[in-house]
């Protein structure tokens, strides 16, 4: 490799090698990467120079590097190759944070005119020779042949990683599976395990790709656990402490210690011994290292079993303060854990900033407020969160308002912020490094249950520590908790721990896409060549290998259950059937059951009053809507306490039978407290009166459950199995031992079997079946995509062909801008538990008459789904349409939220969505010209106020007005 500067060890060459040294000195500057070189204020790193020297020789690249390690350099390059070449240069990132960002950093460079932003509701200076955009905005460029793309010479891939993300990751592959072949790619993507996996598909599809792997951060980072008010070190202190493997003892004498404590001892209680410990300052500084005090016996340094180990967060921020180890990210894995860091930190007295930078503080924070409503500060808490801003500290997740998230993110860029209580979606966000990061916890709530945070997480959340530059070190701190395993931490933070997996399937809108412009058998091809399908592939050489090996133990198994008495292993199947039938009898009784009660649900009137048991135990409700669809009944109710619910086939135990009847009004008012407890108190009065139980306890009348034709099948078989001659075999036991093991290794043979027949083309017999239901469907026809299929080709989302389904429906033809909002809402919002709250009462009637359609739409489709064995679309949520609606209607934040848990951020984020997907029908112009211009008149609805602005590129000027900048970029809130 060249060097771009002498090299120091020039004295120790001879004349000629010194000679040849200054002429490769020579003819690397003469290059482009010797002239991009020069122009920086520092030298490029080796693995920077060796990555832009595969660009310079036209080959793509894939550059695989810590955080903060200066990959963007490599994209800077190649930024430059574009401009002295003449050609495009477009640079994506995952989220529209991000896009805003690196448009203002390029803009810094290049100067505005020769920078354009495209974010999907965003676009400045789109033709300009250096185009920053979030990837979806690519993918769709490509996909409608976008005149963009022309004389496009380069494209940079942030974060290249995130295609393993499981919703938005199968954008990563679309773009670089579809980008023209004159393009070169330059992939950025943190340190993963198998890049060399990834970088050899890049070359099949992209052409020559250079894979570079550094591991190198150049800013060292020290680990260490907080344990009381004292800093240790994770590892030995023995030569470098990153390449140590060694755990400090004092740790595990620690948690072995904690361990023992926790013990009950002969008494029953906790062991007890002196209290007496020695401090041990792990924070003690000895030049560029921070070092534990070894000082004193292992037996002294042992913390008083009864004294607990942990520490506040305000005392946590003490002592990295005392360490000189701020700024900090504390990550608390809770929106509601960030917000009370911050609450306890207030209450403590914390202070970390100085006269100066409380005035530039307040000055920054006061300037972007002016676009709050003087009404909502107080609602949303903005006095709080200025105070907290002001000390030095505060919160960073998604539920924040984005305006606080921006005003965090600028403070602390500045320095000015010492601290920082955030969720993880802050490593996905923009850049924001610290000095030191702190892990809380490292167990984290994934949404259904808690689970240990991976090693691919725990150095995705580290890597913001240590700001090149600035620091000479970072420090990555994980807090005491009981139960800590100091073993485990270490495990955490080795290296190169995090696999890059594709999560690439298609979707209906990838389908249709594909089939327009390629025909059926070239998308399957392309389909194949997608990086799901080469780890699919790659991973069929071992299953074989694996199954060899089990065929192999097969064999011995079946020697070791022979049976002297008859064929044991017939034995052995039969006793399996017996147990299959008994499993199918039981089944059987099941779904007769569950008919059963379906068909009591779908018999409800109005006005019947039950009694609901089961997993909801309602206890006495009548019954307020009826089932609706009959093989997915529904059935609304309100309770004895006036609360208003809606019971499903899965809920109940048993069938539903009325044992009374109330006569209730025609036009039936649910949505009020007051209402709903007028039709509580008409259902007391009238229990007792009208109807008496139709039953008395026993099973009731029309239901049997018990279907006598599978329990003869098991009679039948129990008596085959007791006639057969190892039956009575003394060993039986002994031979029944190694048949189950047979059975079970047989079914491990039939799996990986079955595995490798499936890993074969998935991902193009996917497709085939998303072709064929949507040719059922009337969107294509003979390989064709029709008029529908058109439509749907321009519609994103989770639920597109949900969408596509209502607008052919003409659900949407007589809705006016403010209902389309509101349907927009239910069709793209997913409510964060399993938990739907049923809400029959719509903000309209035209919004009412929708959501009984969507309904009957989304359960067509589910059939299909299910029956076609494709992933199901989920099912619309009403938790949205409320808010939305008061929202378009004009009412201020906090008011729109009446009614709603939902956190300021989290509307914003969602009504966000509601825009992107009004956006894509308003693209409908050429076909549905009307509903286009309806849907942009509702986006103007959303889009105003605090929904509208965004200060990722700029912070209003004191003296602006607000409204002023209600058309500024949106920023993306987190993932």
């Amino acid at each position: 490799m060249c060097a771009a500067t002498s090299d120091p060890n020039d004295h120790e060459l001879s004349p000629a090698e010194r000679y040849a040294a200054s002429r490769r000195r020579v003819e690397f500057a003469q290059t482009e990467l010797g002239r991009f070189s020069s122009s920086l204020e520092f030298p490029m790193d080796p693995f920077q120079l060796e990555a832009s020297e595969h660009l310079e020789n036209e080959d793509a690249v894939l550059v695989a590097a810590p955080t903060g390690a200066g990959k963007t350099i490599v994209a800077e390059f190649a930024i430059h190759l574009a401009l002295r070449q003449g050609k495009k240069a477009f640079y994506t990132t995952p989220i529209k944070a991000l896009s805003n960002q690196k448009y203002t950093d390029l803009v810094a460079t290049y100067g505005e005119e020769h920078v354009g932003l495209l974010t999907g509701d965003t676009s400045r200076n789109p033709e300009a020779q250096i185009v920053v955009m979030t990837t979806e905005v690519l993918r769709n460029m490509l996909y409608a042949d976008s005149t963009t793309l022309e004389n496009l010479g380069y494209v940079v891939m942030d974060e290249v990683h995130y295609l393993a993300d499981r919703f938005r990751g199968a954008v990563w592959e679309e773009v670089i599976i579809h980008l023209p072949e004159s393009v070169q790619l330059v992939a950025l993507s943190a340190t993963v395990s198998n890049a060399e996996e990834f970088g050899a598909w890049l070359d099949t599809v992209r052409g020559s790709t250079s894979v570079v792997v550094s591991e190198h951060r150049p800013v060292p980072l020290w680990q260490h656990v907080m344990v009381g008010k004292e800093l240790y070190d994770l590892f030995s202190m023995t030569g470098d402490q990153e390449a140590s493997s060694q755990v400090n003892p004092e740790l595990v004498q620690l948690a072995e210690s904690a361990r023992r404590d926790m013990q009950p001892n002969d008494w029953g209680r906790p062991g007890s011994r002196g209290r007496d410990r020695q401090r041990t300052r792990g924070g003690r500084r000895q030049g560029n290292r921070r070092q534990s005090d070894r000082e004193g016996s292992a037996e002294r340094s042992r913390p008083s079993p009864r004294k607990d180990l942990r520490v506040s967060r305000p005392q946590m921020v003490r002592t990295l303060a005392r360490e000189g180890l701020l700024p900090c990210i504390s990550f608390i894995f809770s929106r509601n854990g960030c917000d009370a860091a911050v609450e306890q930190c207030l209450n403590a007295g914390l202070d970390l900033t100085d006269r100066v930078e409380k005035t530039q503080i307040l000055e920054t924070v006061d300037r972007a407020a002016t676009v709050l409503a003087e009404q909502d500060r107080d609602a949303l808490g903005f006095w709080g969160f200025r105070d907290g801003l002001r000390r030095g500290f505060a919160a960073h997740h998604a539920g924040l308002l984005p305006l606080f998230k921006e005003v965090v993110e600028e403070l602390f860029a500045a320095g000015l912020i010492k601290v920082v209580f955030a969720t993880e979606t802050l490593a996905l966000g923009i850049n924001m490094p610290a000095r030191t990061v702190v892990i809380e916890r490292l167990v984290k709530f994934d949404g259904e249950s808690h689970k240990d945070i991976t090693p691919g997480e725990y150095t995705q959340l580290t890597g913001r520590a240590g700001r090149r530059g600035i620091d000479v070190e970072g420090h990555a701190v994980v807090m005491w908790q009981p139960g800590l395993d100091p073993g485990a931490v270490a495990g955490l933070a080795a290296r190169r721990t995090y696999p890059l997996n594709s999560s690439f399937k298609p979707t209906y809108n990838m389908a249709v896409n594909l089939l327009a412009r390629f025909g059926r058998e070239r998308a399957r091809n392309i389909l194949e060549s997608s990086f799901a399908q080469f780890q699919a592939d790659r991973s069929v050489v071992g299953l074989a290998q694996e199954v060899q090996r089990q065929e192999r133990s097969l064999a011995g198994y079946e020697e070791s259950m022979r049976c002297h008495l008859g064929d044991f292993t017939e034995y052995a199947k039969l006793r399996q059937e017996v147990l299959r039938a008994e499993k199918a009898a039981s089944r059987a009784r099941h779904r007769v059951q569950r008919r059963a009660i379906m068909e009591s649900l779908n018999n409800l009137a109005v006005g019947d009053i039950i009694e609901v048991q089961g997993a909801r135990s309602l206890g006495t409700a009548v019954v307020v809507s009826t089932a609706g669809n009959p093989t997915n009944p529904r059935v609304g109710v309100v309770t004895a306490k006036g609360q208003l619910r809606r019971i499903s086939t899965d809920e109940l135990d048993d069938p539903i039978v009325p044992f009374a009847g109330v006569e209730l009004p025609r036009k039936l008012l649910t949505k009020s407290p007051k209402h709903r407890k007028n039709i509580a108190g008409w259902m007391h009065g009238a229990i007792g009166q009208q109807r008496p139980p139709i039953s008395d306890g026993a099973e009731p009348v029309g239901f049997r459950y018990i279907d006598d034709h599978d329990l003869a099948r098991v009679d039948e078989l129990r008596k085959q199995l007791h006639a057969h001659p190892c039956h009575g075999c003394p060993d039986r036991d002994k031979h029944l031992t190694w048949a189950n093991r047979w059975d079970k290794l047989r079914a491990d043979i039939d799996k990986n079997v079955a595995k490798i027949r499936g890993r074969t083309n998935t991902i193009a017999r996917t497709f085939d079946r998303i072709i064929t239901l949507l040719t059922d469907f009337g969107y294509v026809e003979n390989d064709q995509v029709n008029e529908p299929g058109q439509s749907l080709r321009r519609i994103y989302g989770d639920r597109d062909l949900l969408v596509s389904m209502l607008l052919q429906a003409g659900v949407m033809d007589e809705l006016s801008p403010e209902d389309l909002a509101g349907l927009a809402a239910l069709l793209v919002f997913e409510s964060s538990t399993e938990d739907q709250v049923f809400q029959p009462a719509m903000p309209t009637d035209m919004l009412q008459g929708a959501l009984d359609v969507v309904d009957e739409h989304w359960y067509t489709l589910q059939q299909a789904e299910l029956a076609a064995d494709l992933t199901v679309t989920a099912q619309p949520h009403p938790g949205l349409v409320w808010p939305i609606v008061r929202w378009v209607r004009g009412h201020e934040l906090l008011a729109s939220l009446t009614g709603s848990d939902m956190a300021a951020g989290d509307f914003i984020r969602w009504a966000r969505q509601v825009m992107d997907l009004l956006d894509q029908l308003a693209s409908l112009d050429d076909t549905h010209p009307d509903l286009a211009r309806r849907c942009r008149r509702a986006k103007d609805l959303v889009n105003r106020g605090i929904v509208a602005y965004s200060s990722a590129i700029r912070i209003p000027e004191a003296d602006t007005k607000a409204d002023e900048y209600n058309a500024i970029e949106n920023l993306e809130l987190d993932q």
